[in-house]
C-alpha cells in the first residue's frame, strides 16, 4: 500500500477519461430504467392475468432472467445476435438491449407486489363505479403501485447502475472503462481500480441515502 500514488487523479484525467464513461454509464441506466419498468409493469399485469396463455408465458420469461447471471446475458447477446442476423449490433447497443430486457424480469416482480399491495376493496369499488379493467389499472390500482413501490424501484435503479459496469465485457466505454483506460494510460491499474470503487460508493451510497429519506416521507404521508 506504501507505493500507492494517486497525485495522477486530476481533472486532466476525468475531463480526458471519465465524464465519456459516466456519460454512458448514466444514459445506459436511466434507459434501462424507463424501458424495465415500462415492459415490467405489462410483465406484472401479464402474470397476475387469469389467462394461462398470458400468466406462463410471462413466469417463464421472468423466472428465466432471474436465474442467469447478466454478464452471462450480456455476452450471449452480444456474441448471438451478429451471428444470426450476419452483422454486428454493437457494444452500446448491445447493452441497452439487453439491460431493459433483463431488468424488466426484476422490475416486473417489483411490479406485481405494488399491484397486489393495493387493496381489493379499491378494485371492487372501480368495477362497481362502471370502470374497464384497464380503466381500473390505469386510473386505481397502477398510480398507488408506482407510490408504494417507488422506494423499491429506485433501489433496484441503484442495483442497475452498479451493473453497467458490466458492459466491459463487451468492450462498451463506460464509466469502469474509463478508470481501466486511465489506469494503463498511467500505468497505475491498481490505483485506478481503488478509485473506481470509491467513485462507485460514493455515487450509490448517496443515492440510498435519497431514498432512505423518501421512504420515509411516503411513510409520513400514510
Amino acid at each position: 500500500m506504501g507505493n500507492l500514488d494517486l497525485s495522477f487523479f486530476t481533472w486532466d484525467l476525468v475531463s480526458k477519461f471519465l465524464v465519456k464513461g459516466f456519460v454512458f454509464s448514466v444514459e445506459l441506466t436511466l434507459v434501462a430504467m424507463a424501458g424495465g419498468i415500462l415492459l415490467g409493469t405489462l410483465l406484472a399485469l401479464m402474470r397476475l392475468s387469469s389467462f394461462k396463455w398470458l400468466s406462463y408465458p410471462a413466469a417463464i420469461y421472468v423466472n428465466t432472467m432471474r436465474s442467469i447471471p447478466l454478464v452471462m446475458v450480456i455476452l450471449w447477446f452480444f456474441l448471438l445476435i451478429p451471428f444470426l442476423t450476419g452483422r454486428p449490433l454493437g457494444a452500446e447497443w448491445s447493452a441497452v438491449i439487453t439491460f431493459t430486457a433483463f431488468e424488466a424480469a426484476y422490475y416486473s416482480e417489483i411490479m406485481r407486489a405494488g399491484i397486489q399491495s393495493v387493496a381489493r376493496g379499491q378494485v371492487s369499488a372501480g368495477f362497481a363505479l362502471g370502470l374497464t379493467y384497464g380503466q381500473n389499472m390505469r386510473m386505481i390500482v397502477l398510480p398507488q403501485a408506482f407510490r408504494n413501490m417507488l422506494p423499491v424501484l429506485l433501489t433496484q435503479t441503484i442495483i442497475l447502475f452498479q451493473d453497467t459496469s458490466l458492459v466491459y465485457a463487451i468492450g462498451a466505454y463506460d464509466l469502469l472503462k474509463g478508470f481501466e483506460t486511465a489506469g494503463k494510460n498511467f500505468n497505475r491499474p491498481v490505483e485506478a481500480f481503488l478509485l473506481a470503487a470509491i467513485v462507485y460508493f460514493v455515487i450509490c451510497y448517496s443515492l440510498s441515502s435519497v431514498v432512505k429519506k423518501l421512504q420515509l416521507k411516503i411513510a409520513i404521508i400514510r
